[in-house]
């Protein structure tokens, strides 16, 4: 598709988040253009999991899923030695979908709404008409970038993070087996987890995340032992893809006509599953800004937006940091099932967060008396 001079909306990164943004945009009226240096379908290392409220923000912006593009997992389930806690969503369920199928959804979309996309496209710095290409330019009203978490547009804006969490790394495969549960299951051990997310009817994609930067599937069987037996036999399917996984915010995310979405806004770490559904919600939060010709608000929606999964983030890396935490919090949630099913609901929208205040405050003192039964039965003795 030839790239235009001119448009209203030049979406800078052409990957979910970029997709997303180009649509909101377009189902408020405005002609749009994305670039990218890549061509689709575009791959990452992802765990692949789609919470019932990012397929729910995908709706409202005309996408939806086949029942034979990916594979429905009606909750989640956590695993550390022999403990587990699992909770099912309210309603809905999720759908763990590969990352190159969702692409090529939502570009397919994009085409259906007259989005014009220019994939192999390098762009090389903003001018103040509109955004600079090797060998031409585009004239726009506003620029969004969406070029991920080491995003040039956020660079040339001038929108440096306002702080950095710790770095992780995380690496994806693959298998070919059946899956084994209809959970999303997250395998717990010292300092790492191992994501489990069926994607298909004879295939799981594993994702693992790691703060000492040395796990790798070859330490599978050490590690996690249980899953390991899981995947006996299990043929790799694919290449190992990774990337760095860490919690970064900003202090804003618009400057003048520019906006940022995705990664490039802000990026969580993947322990919440949540880099999708905010991306997705950002987008149509973005789209309703640009309506109103106030970038200002988009910035009050992100805020809004990001709150809940960073504190869930928060709280999720203190039991990944200390193990005694962890053990009591998994006890707690398996002894309180219902409480656990609340604060899954509160994570993926269905619930205020303020009505997840009481669960939490029950949780803690459940997890505190168990931490507290080990030391008075040594002072009994």
């Amino acid at each position: 598709m030839v790239i235009p001079s001119k448009t209203d909306v030049v979406v800078i990164g052409g990957g979910p988040a970029g997709l997303a943004a180009a649509l909101a945009a377009r189902q408020n009226g405005f002609e749009v253009c994305v670039l990218d240096r890549a061509e689709p379908p575009i791959d990452k290392a992802c765990g692949e999991g789609l919470m019932p409220d990012g397929i729910a923000a995908l709706r409202e912006l005309g996408v939806a899923f086949d029942i034979g593009q990916g594979r429905p997992f009606r909750g989640i389930r956590f695993i550390d030695d022999h403990r587990l806690a699992q909770a099912c969503f309210p309603a809905e369920a999720g759908i763990g979908v590969r990352r190159t199928v969702l692409h090529q959804i939502l570009v397919d979309r994009a085409q259906a709404m007259g989005v014009v996309t220019g994939w192999r496209a390098t762009v090389t710095g903003l001018d103040p008409d509109g955004v600079a290409l090797a060998d031409s330019s585009v004239r726009c009203r506003w620029i969004i970038g969406a070029d991920g978490a080491l995003s040039q547009v956020r660079q040339w804006a001038g929108l440096a993070p306002l702080d950095n969490g710790r770095r992780r790394v995380g690496l994806r495969q693959h298998f070919r087996v059946k899956p084994w549960s209809d959970f999303v299951e997250v395998h717990w051990a010292k300092g790492c987890q191992a994501y489990v997310t069926p994607v298909g009817p004879d295939e799981i994609c594993i994702a693992l995340l790691d703060t000492a930067q040395k796990l790798g599937f070859a330490d599978l069987a050490t590690r996690f032992p249980g899953l390991s037996r899981h995947l006996e036999g299990a043929e790799p399917i694919g290449v190992v893809r990774g990337g760095l996984s860490a919690s970064r915010r900003l202090r804003h995310v618009t400057r003048g006509r520019i906006a940022l979405v995705g990664d490039a806004s802000s990026s969580i770490d993947a322990i919440t599953g949540d880099g999708l559904t905010l991306a997705f919600r950002q987008a149509t939060a973005l789209g309703a800004a640009l309506a109103k010709d106030d970038l200002a608000s988009y910035d009050v929606a992100h805020r809004r937006i990001c709150r809940m999964p960073f504190l869930m983030a928060q709280l999720l890396l203190l039991m990944d940091q200390r193990e005694g935490l962890r053990k009591v919090a998994l006890q707690a949630l398996a002894a309180r099932p219902d409480s656990f099913s609340r604060l899954l609901a509160t994570h993926v929208g269905a619930r205020h967060p303020a009505a997840a205040a009481l669960d939490v405050l029950a949780l803690s003192l459940r997890a505190a008396a168990s931490a507290a039964r080990p030391r008075n039965a040594a002072i009994a003795r």
